[in-house]
């Protein structure tokens, strides 16, 4: 039996270039792992697969990619183990924080380690690509640019360090149905480069820039949901005027993040979020190393080389 983290994500900016021949878009995001996490325990042993959810709102079959992350690697290694999968949920449900994609990866890691088959997460990486676009991320970790599907997972050289804070408005967006909606109005593209240089900007030395960036599924988040759109006015204001360097949807929404510079700040924003009966996370990114360490304490890993 194992107790696992399974850590949300932001995209600091994303970039919808265009809708590739095989039906998936062509992205470009910068990810960001944040301390928000919600917590797994996988128990293997007898036939059946099974998950379970503290959450309602969370699938408990063949939906859930925690049971396809299962099945597949159960496939893969050829073996009939039962797994028993229980899942603490605190990352806000679709809510554009990867907590399913999050979800699936811990179980890749955890069964790997509890089967003892040696894969690790650059051989885990072929089967989280078929089990959805953001899993592959959820192996690596930290500040990350993400291409193809999203799935394409480069580390990047300098890794954000700062403050966060996280509102969840409680209402539930299906990713399909904001980038159909963009897709009406989405015009093939390939010389946006905010993401480009916001990375090289960081390189140089000039600060980390974030006004550069933004997220081309926002719009269409807001148009799929226009109750919505009040209420994240609302927020970016409070998050704006208590001193935010960015504020923006995460993914296809409906959670909004502020990166803050200062802890005071942060704190005075997530108290005014919570004043106006707001639902409100206050926490760090991590960095690549941050979270690896994470994972290497939780799979009982600490003091072995890094495969």
């Amino acid at each position: 039996m194992l107790r696992l983290p399974s850590f949300a994500k932001i995209n600091l900016g994303l970039e919808v270039l265009g809708v590739r021949q095989d039906g998936y878009h062509e992205l470009r995001t910068i990810f960001q792992t944040i301390d928000l996490r919600d917590d797994i325990l996988i128990r293997s042993g007898g036939r059946d697969l099974t998950v379970s959810c503290d959450h309602p709102a969370v699938p408990a079959g063949r939906q859930n990619l925690a049971w396809r992350a299962a099945d597949e690697l159960r496939r893969f290694a050829k073996r009939t183990d039962g797994v028993e999968i229980r899942i603490t949920k605190r990352i806000p449900v679709a809510g554009g924080l990867g907590g399913g994609s999050s979800n699936a990866a811990a179980v890749l890691l955890g069964l790997d380690r509890l089967w003892r088959l040696g894969l690790g997460p650059e051989d885990l990486h072929r089967i989280a690509r078929r089990i959805g676009a953001d899993v592959p991320y959820f192996l690596v970790g930290g500040t990350a640019l993400g291409l193809g599907r999203g799935d394409e997972v480069y580390p990047l050289w300098r890794q954000i360090r700062i403050h966060v804070v996280v509102a969840d408005p409680g209402r539930a967006l299906s990713t399909a149905a904001v980038f159909a909606r963009l897709d009406r109005s989405l015009t093939p593209r390939e010389n946006s480069n905010k993401i480009f240089r916001f990375i090289s900007r960081d390189l140089e030395g000039k600060g980390t820039a974030f006004p550069i960036l933004a997220n081309d599924l926002e719009e269409a988040a807001l148009e799929e949901a226009p109750d919505l759109a009040g209420q994240v006015r609302h927020i970016r204001g409070i998050l704006v005027r208590e001193g935010a360097v960015a504020a923006s949807l995460s993914g296809s929404g409906s959670s909004l993040f502020g990166l803050f510079d200062d802890p005071q700040r942060a704190r005075r924003a997530h108290a005014a979020l919570a004043a106006e009966g707001l639902s409100a996370f206050r926490g760090r990114t991590l960095s690549l190393d941050q979270y690896r360490g994470a994972w290497r304490r939780s799979l009982g890993l600490e003091g072995r080389r890094p495969r």
